[in-house]
């Protein structure tokens, strides 16, 4: 079993809805969907392109998927993400839009979000202690995509290598894209389906905890948490940055 700390909202957000039945599964109840009509892009075609993000259910990352340490329970997981929750307040982002991210379609910040930045920052950090370390095999799955040195450094070090300043925030809307033209249609197609929560601010109040019940499982929601604190992301994060990067030096 691995768990995961995702920025996501509850499953009546709009945002999730459209995400959810663009990728064809429901992570809040495990259920497939019927995914939209594309021009140009058989059906066939399009849950094909989108087979990996399906699995990890819609998304963005905040803690990449980890292994439970085994001196640390769920249980313990849990009130660690209710105790986040409620020292963090709601913050802002300007706008997502769809853009190409790499080989990748995805929904991406417009512009730069120091606020979410931040608060991705602080997950990793937070819920450090429940990371059991990275396996040799997950070492080397991870550098078959060749990573920078300080990449590496953040693999080795925090189980995942694009966090702090190689973060990207990016909600995966395709597998790998080798095809220009099919890219190209695939991104046409995906700005005009998001386009209702698409080039708007957005208040974000939520994450959530996500499970891989076995290895290749697909990813489940396990528990929304709301924000409900008055400590702003980019306080809480200047402040533990020093002392868990010390930690874990």
């Amino acid at each position: 079993m691995r768990y995961a700390i995702y920025f996501a909202a509850d499953a009546d957000d709009r945002l999730m809805q459209l995400g959810n039945t663009w990728l064809g599964r429901d992570p809040f109840s495990g259920s497939d969907l019927c995914q939209p009509a594309l021009d140009g892009i058989d059906r066939e075609r399009f849950l094909h392109l989108t087979s990996s993000p399906r699995r990890y259910g819609f998304h963005g990352t905040l803690k990449a998927p980890f292994h439970l340490d085994p001196e640390r329970s769920e249980s313990a997981l849990l009130e660690a993400c209710r105790d986040f929750s409620g020292d963090l307040a709601p913050f802002e982002i300007q706008a997502l839009s769809v853009n190409r991210l790499g080989r990748f379609l995805a929904l991406t910040p417009d512009n730069a979000e120091p606020d979410l930045a931040a608060f991705a920052a602080l997950c990793v950090h937070r819920f450090e202690r429940f990371r059991a370390p990275l396996s040799g095999a997950d070492l080397e799955r991870r550098r078959k995509s060749g990573l920078t040195p300080k990449q590496d450094s953040y693999l080795t070090g925090w189980g995942y290598p694009y966090i702090f300043d190689e973060f990207r925030f990016h909600m995966t809307l395709s597998s790998k894209l080798e095809n220009d033209a099919e890219a190209t249609a695939l991104a046409a197609a995906a700005r005009n389906y998001f386009a209702a929560v698409t080039g708007q601010s957005r208040t974000c109040s939520s994450f959530a905890l996500y499970v891989e019940p076995e290895r290749n499982a697909p990813f489940e929601v396990h528990t929304v948490f709301e924000l409900t604190g008055s400590t702003s992301a980019q306080t809480a994060e200047s402040l533990a940055a020093p002392l868990t990067r010390k930690e874990n030096a």
